[in-house]
């Protein structure tokens, strides 16, 4: 992370690398999420067997993202609905 004209407070000074670290970490976790996320969506679109295991991965991670507050639980719910739903269209399909 860039600051503009380092701070010269030594509380200011340990907020920035706080924050930095902590960006850092969020960004971990969102990329985590997004990955397992993914997987999920394309073990659902390619009818793989292990859809529904992924799936039920991908929400139990949504859930605990809501939990910590990387995320909005109405996002969280969103989410996961739509997964569902894809979820479902497939093996209606299928069918």
């Amino acid at each position: 992370m860039e600051v503009k004209g380092m701070p010269n407070i030594k509380s200011a000074i340990k907020r920035v690398s706080v924050t930095a670290k902590k960006t850092a970490a969020n960004k971990m976790k969102k990329s985590e999420l997004r990955t397992v996320i993914k997987k999920a969506k394309a073990s659902v679109a390619s009818t793989d067997d292990q859809g529904a295991t992924a799936i039920r991965e991908a929400q139990k991670a949504i859930d605990q993202a809501a939990a910590k507050g990387l995320m909005h639980k109405k996002t969280a719910d969103r989410k996961k609905s739509r997964l569902a739903k894809m979820a479902n269209a497939v093996t209606k399909s299928a069918e």
